[in-house]
Parts: C-alpha cells; structure tokens; sequence
C-alpha cells in the first residue's frame, strides 16, 4: 500500500499475431508491425479498450487507468519487480488531472520513444506470436479489490476484446491478428506456465516463479535428464556435470558421455537465454563433485 492508500492491479491486452504464410519446411515466422505507437496512431485505438474495459470490469470507470500504447514480448512483463508496470504505475500517480474523479492516461511514443525507459519495448523480443499492451488500474483499496476480482474470475474465460478494439489495434501496431483479448497478470503467469511445459521448459517456470513471487526464497530445481539448478539470491546458477559424472546417464541412455555433456551444456544455455529474457541473471557453472546444490549455492555466494 502507497501513502495515500490506494492499490494497483495490472493487467494487459493481449494481441495474438497470425503467422506469416511461409515455406512448409521452415520455421514460423510472425509479423514485427509497429513496437510503439506515437499519439496520432494511438489514439484511435483508446477508445474501444475503454469501452471493453468497462464491458468486462464493471466499476472500472471509477479507477485512474494508465495505458501504455506499445506492444511487449510477454517475457518484459514477467520480470522481477514487475519493472513495466511499476513504471506505468509510477506515471499515473504523477499524471497531472482532478484527482477527485477517475483519470486515463495513455502513454504513447515520440519519435519511436516512450516517455521512460521502463516502458521502451526490447527490439530484440519482437517477433513472438503474442504481444501485449499493459495497464494498471489504481484507486482506493476497497474498489481495485473488487475490480481485481473480477478481472481474476472473467477475463480468462470473458475476456475477448471487441471486434472495433482489434481492428484498431490491428492497423495501429501494423499485425495480421488473431485474436485480442484481455488478461490480468495472473492469466498471464498461468497462460506462460502452460506454454514452458508444453515446451519442456517446466523446470524454468520454476525457477522464474520464485523470482517473481518470492525473490528472497531459494529454489533448487532436479529433474531427470536435466540440468540441476538453483535459484538463491536473485539469481540462477545452472550446473553442468562432467562427462564422467554422466556416464551412468549416457549409457543407460546408449550415447557417449561426451555427447550427453554436449547436450547439457546446450540445454543450460537455453535455459539461461529464456531467463536473461525474463531479467534473471544466470550463468553456467561446471560442477566438480557429488553436492551439486552445495557448489551451485557456493558458487552463486561468489558473485
């Protein structure tokens, strides 16, 4: 709870691009569109998400809205201490307007920049299936209560945008879209969840749950066939056994220990590469004994 008492709840909308029409044998591709939006491009696109917005969340309308007009790779807004909304956040408390009755700022671009950092897409996550325009909702704690309620229990199952919202967006941000639709943060954190497991990332999701939720809390992660890896001190440590150390492993799984070395250090490598994304650093340490958690936990201690 700020000084003045009010609470926040975040949220986003979410734009689901249509894949490129490409070669049957290469990867899927997606559209880059627009990152950013500048005023003149935005602002055709405000007013169909405040008519959803109060659609979908009956009492909306009361609360301050900050909504900032560019598109995210989910991994900026899944990042510990929530760094893009906290920055929205932050603008919207020091927006000037009456504060007696429910303010809407929507942030845009000039020139291709956003008013701070914070809300400055990474051009290097463009390109993804999924991107998402977030907001924050801010007013007194009894009414973000029960708006964020709501957006708990309709936007997952209720919450597809109007046909006017996706054209809108969809000619603003310059994307063949699916689909847009509205997510609260934790429709967000389940939707990402699923996605990792369905990808074989599962034991990332973990790592990164702590991160985000408990960031003082420690969390060692060991799955057969896996990397083993230790989240503790806000930050990642994901080992790598010898090849002599795997050579139980590799022939029981009929390859050399060489190769399965091999293997695992490409493994921990994505892992480390999905983490950067999320903003949790993480580094690959070669591992020398038995206590692979003691040398992980030593070695994170050491930097």
């Amino acid at each position: 709870m700020s000084i003045d008492e009010s609470l926040s709840c975040f949220g986003a909308l979410a734009l689901e691009v249509s894949p490129r029409v490409a070669d049957a044998d290469g990867p899927v591709q997606f559209e880059l569109g627009n990152e950013t939006l500048e005023r003149a491009a935005a602002a055709p696109l405000l007013e169909p998400i405040l008519i959803d917005l109060q659609r979908l969340l009956p009492g909306a309308d009361s609360l301050d809205l900050g909504l900032a007009m560019a598109s995210f790779d989910p991994a900026e807004l899944l990042r510990p201490g929530w760094p893009v909304f906290t920055t929205l956040a932050d603008l919207l408390i020091g927006a000037p307007g009456e504060r007696a009755q429910a303010r809407v700022v929507s942030l845009s671009a000039s020139e291709g920049r956003m008013p701070a950092a914070g809300l400055q897409p990474d051009r290097s996550l463009r390109g993804g299936p999924l991107r998402l325009l977030p907001f924050v909702l801010r007013g007194g704690a009894e009414q973000v209560n029960a708006v964020g309620r709501q957006m708990e229990s309709e936007l997952m199952e209720k919450g597809m945008a109007a046909a006017a919202t996706a054209l809108a967006a969809q000619s603003a941000f310059g994307l063949q879209l699916e689909h847009a639709r509205y997510l609260s943060l934790h429709d967000l954190c389940a939707m990402t969840a699923m996605q990792y497991e369905h990808a074989g990332l599962a034991p990332v999701w973990r790592l990164l749950e702590a991160a985000l939720f408990a960031p003082a809390s420690a969390e060692w992660v060991e799955e057969a066939g896996e990397p083993p890896a230790l989240y503790a001190g806000g930050q990642v440590g994901i080992g790598i056994q010898s090849p002599e150390q795997l050579l139980p492993a590799a022939e029981a799984a009929g390859i050399s220990a060489a190769n399965m070395h091999r293997l695992r250090q490409l493994r921990a490598s994505q892992w480390r590469a999905v983490l950067a994304a999320h903003g949790v650093a993480a580094q690959c340490i070669e591992l020398t004994g038995a206590d692979t958690e003691g040398e992980l936990r030593a070695a994170l201690q050491r930097h």
